[in-house]
Order: structure tokens, then C-alpha cells, then sequence
């Protein structure tokens, strides 16, 4: 029986499929680390990849 191969993943083109990021904000915590921020891409919802979509057809209207 054949296997089929689901189709390749799309890179999310915002985030080149690096979806979160900690940014340091400068301050010190009192054990001496860092305090940072996580922040994740809001086109691809923090996952690094799109979805391949199908263009709708065109749609071409008469005109009377």
C-alpha cells in the first residue's frame, strides 16, 4: 500500500519559523538573573509555520 507525504510545512515569513523570543528588560531580579519578556509572532500564533491556502477562484461578473 502506498504512504502518502503530507505536504511540506510553510516558514511563517514574519518570524523565519523563530516564533518566540525572550527580550531582556534590564532590570535584576534579587537572585541576580535577568527579568525578561517572552514574546511570540502574532501572524503564526507562536507555532513558526503558515498555512498553505488555495486562492479562491476569480469570480468575473457580466457586464449588462
Amino acid at each position: 500500500m502506498a504512504q502518502h507525504t503530507p505536504p511540506p510545512t510553510r516558514i511563517c515569513p514574519d518570524c523565519d519559523g523563530f516564533p518566540a523570543v525572550a527580550i531582556d528588560t534590564g532590570t535584576l531580579l534579587d537572585d541576580g538573573t535577568r527579568a525578561t519578556l517572552t514574546i511570540t509572532c502574532r501572524p503564526c500564533q507562536g507555532t513558526g509555520t503558515t498555512r498553505t491556502t488555495v486562492p479562491a477562484p476569480a469570480v468575473q461578473r457580466e457586464h449588462a
